[in-house]
């Protein structure tokens, strides 16, 4: 198979490099590809009339030229896991099949809403406020036992996180488009059914994709559904909250704090209200990638897309144009 794989130069902790490649694919017992590698539109053009095989990270593939104009291809890996900012996604052309990297993204996100959690039950932001006034600031704390949960997004995010809130003795809820069940909560919910689900979430966590459905998700009638001192965590986008509602119950101490990890235009930008809003903590867009092994765990995802693309099964990480994940 001709692979080519589009790095993004401007984010190195993330490039797929020849070793890396290699080692995927002898982990996986891959029979010999060719394969090349670029950041440029011009590396893009060398390998664009014989490609078969895509792989890119959102930032380099909207690079490309649009339709992509390459007739052998026939899959596209993007290496993430939310295609929202590569739609519409009709630039794929007809019989081109789009996979993700779900996956991936489970430890890490597990790890940090359980810091959320933590930092948050703790009154952390309100103490660290506190001390970069240089204000000795007494407030009650919570331990997070026997306190509950939303989850919007029951996949390889959400599933992680409620895993790690369940170990901290939270009771956790799923929301999901169908209410399927899923083991790693203590019950599920369909979204139309979101509504009554928040008045009893000390925490609120978004883990959901980003699609039209789910754009403002979250806005100021359902924050308001929150109990008085609720927290709420975003590892999903940033358009699925109203940030400016969120600010503004922050601000009148209606909510108990927030960490963001996601907003919709990144990087935030200096001055923005976000970063001056009390009981908040922002983080630049790490929630769910660890360096250390990204690449190596994308790569055995894709290695298990290709079998099963041989042997003409199922996919796992196909994604749907139609639902955007």
């Amino acid at each position: 198979m001709r692979i080519h794989i589009q790095n993004d130069a401007a984010d190195p902790h993330f490039v797929i490099t020849p070793a890396q490649w290699q080692a995927a694919a002898a982990a996986s017992g891959e029979p010999p590809h060719r394969v090349s590698f670029g950041s440029t539109p011009a590396d893009f053009a060398a390998a664009q009339a014989a490609v078969e095989l895509l792989i890119g990270p959102p930032a380099a593939l909207r690079t490309l030229p649009r339709p992509l104009a390459a007739p052998c291809l026939r899959l596209v890996f993007v290496n993430a896991a939310g295609v929202d900012r590569l739609a519409p996604l009709d630039w794929l052309g007809e019989g081109v099949t789009l996979l993700n990297n779900r996956g991936v993204h489970g430890p890490k996100a597990g790890e940090y809403v359980a810091m959320a959690a933590l930092l948050l039950a703790a009154r952390l932001p309100a103490l660290l406020e506190a001390q970069r006034a240089g204000r000795w600031y007494r407030t009650p704390t919570a331990t997070l036992a026997g306190r509950r949960a939303v989850i919007v997004g029951t996949g390889d995010l959400g599933s992680a996180a409620a895993r790690h809130l369940r170990l901290l003795g939270v009771g956790v809820t799923g929301v999901n488009t169908s209410g399927a069940p899923h083991p790693d909560f203590a019950a599920v919910v369909p979204v139309a059914e979101l509504d009554a689900a928040l008045p009893g979430a000390w925490l609120l966590v978004l883990a959901c994709p980003l699609t039209p459905a789910t754009q403002g998700l979250i806005g100021r009638s359902r924050l308001d559904l929150l109990p008085a001192g609720a927290g709420l965590v975003n590892i999903g986008r940033g358009a699925l909250l109203d940030d400016a509602a969120l600010c503004d119950r922050l601000e009148a101490g209606r909510l108990g704090g927030a960490v963001l990890d996601v907003f919709p235009v990144e990087p935030l930008p200096h001055g923005h209200r976000l970063w001056r809003t009390p009981n908040l903590i922002v983080t630049p867009h790490l929630s769910c990638d660890d360096p250390a092994d990204y690449s190596a765990r994308s790569l055995a995802v894709l290695c298990a897309n290709l079998r099963a693309w041989r042997a003409g099964a199922a996919l796992p990480n196909r994604v749907d144009p139609a639902r955007g994940y």
